[in-house]
C-alpha cells in the first residue's frame, strides 16, 4: 500500500499540474459516473493530502476524495508541458512505484488516449490527463465531509503542526496494543505503513512487541521525530530510504568497505542505493541484521507482516 510520502507527492503532483484548471472529468469504468457528474467542468482550486488520503478541492466546495488501498494506482501523460509522471500508486504484483514521464511526453498532445482497463475516474485538462485504476475509496463530498474524514484521523508527520507531536505521544500511550500495531493505526499517526513501521521501530531501537503504555513519553516524542524525518526524505526522494550511505553497495561492496578503500560514495542526494540496501530490516527476514549481525525475524502482527532484530530490540526489562 503506498505510504503517506506517495500521497504528498501525488498531492504536490496535482497542485502542479491541474490547480486553476477547468478539467473534464469522466468514469471510464462507469461505478463513478455519479461523482464524475458533479465535478465535471469545474476548476481543481487546491489538492492536498493527509497520511495516506488524498484530497481535491473544486470551485463549486466538493472535494474529490481518494484512498489507494493496497492496488490503488494513478496513471498521467499529456503534453511537454505537462510534467506528471507515468505511474504513482501500487501498480499489480509490483508494489509502490514511480516513473518519471515529463521528457518522454508528447509535443503533439492532441488529447488523452482511450481508457484502458478499468478506470475509476479520469482527470482531463488542456494539457495533460490522470487515470486512477483500483483505489479503495473514490468519491466525491461536500468540504464538511472531508472535515469529518480529517477528523477520523491522528496526526500527519509530515505536516507536523503544532502540538503534533504530543498528540501522537497521548495516542500512543493511553493504549495496551503494541506499539508496531499502533503505528499502523491511521487514528493513532496518519500516514505510517508497514515499511516505516518496521524501519522507524528499529532506528529507535525499540521491541515492536511492547505495549503503548509503556513507551515513555521521550521515546515517544523521539519516534515522532524519526517519524517526520524520514518520511519527509521519502517526499524528497520518490522512495523509502531508511539506511545511511556506508549500507549502500558500490561496485559490489558495501559503502563502508569502499570508504575503507578510498573509493567515493555518493551522497544520497545524487543517487540511490539498490532495494535491498535502502531497509534496516524490511522484508530482510532470515538475513543477519546490519549493526549486530544477528537474524532478522519476521512475524504476523495485525494482519501484516512486522520483521525486527530481536537483539537491537530487544525488551528494554532484558537489555
Amino acid at each position: 500500500m503506498p505510504e503517506g510520502h506517495s500521497v504528498r507527492r501525488l498531492a504536490r503532483q496535482f497542485g502542479d499540474v491541474f490547480t486553476g484548471e477547468r478539467l473534464s472529468v469522466s468514469s471510464p469504468q462507469g461505478r463513478f459516473s455519479g461523482g464524475a457528474a458533479l465535478l465535471d467542468g469545474h476548476t481543481l482550486v487546491a489538492a492536498e493530502a493527509h497520511g495516506k488520503h488524498l484530497f481535491l478541492h473544486f470551485d463549486n466546495a466538493l472535494v474529490l476524495h481518494v484512498h489507494l488501498g493496497l492496488y490503488g494506482a494513478w496513471s498521467f501523460g499529456g503534453d511537454r508541458t505537462f510534467t506528471g509522471s507515468s505511474s504513482i500508486g501500487a501498480p499489480r504484483r509490483v508494489g509502490e512505484q514511480e516513473s518519471p514521464a515529463g521528457s518522454d511526453a508528447d509535443a503533439s498532445y492532441a488529447g488523452p488516449p482511450a481508457p484502458v482497463g478499468a478506470v475509476r475516474v479520469r482527470l482531463a485538462s488542456g494539457h495533460g490527463w490522470a487515470d486512477l485504476r483500483g483505489a479503495t475509496t473514490c468519491e466525491a463530498i461536500t468540504a464538511a465531509e472531508a472535515e469529518a474524514v480529517l477528523a477520523r484521523l491522528g496526526p500527519d508527520p509530515l505536516r507536523n503542526l503544532r502540538g503534533d507531536a504530543g498528540r501522537f505521544a497521548r495516542n500512543l500511550r493511553t493504549r495496551k496494543t503494541p506499539v508496531a500495531a499502533l503505528l499502523m493505526d491511521q487514528k493513532i499517526i496518519a500516514g505510517v505503513g508497514n515499511v516505516y513501521r518496521a524501519e522507524v521501530l528499529f532506528r529507535r531501537r525499540l521491541d515492536p512487541w511492547m505495549p503503548g503504555t509503556d513507551v515513555t513519553e521521550p521515546d515517544a516524542r523521539n519516534l515522532w521525530r524519526d517519524v517526520v524525518n524520514v518520511m519527509t526524505d521519502g517526499v524528497a526522494d520518490g522512495r523509502i530510504i531508511t539506511t545511511p550511505p556506508r549500507y549502500w553497495a558500490v561496485n559490489g561492496t558495501t559503502a563502508a568497505k569502499a570508504v575503507r578503500a578510498g573509493q567515493d560514495v555518493p551522497a544520497k542526494s545524487g543517487s540511490f542505493p539498490r532495494g535491498e540496501d535502502a531497509h534496516y530490516v524490511y522484508k530482510r527476514q532470515g538475513l543477519p541484521c546490519r549493526v549486530c549481525r544477528t537474524l532478522v525475524l519476521i512475524a504476523e502482527l495485525a494482519g501484516r507482516n512486522l520483521y525486527w532484530c530481536p537483539f537491537c530490540q530487544q525488551p528494554q526489562e532484558h537489555a
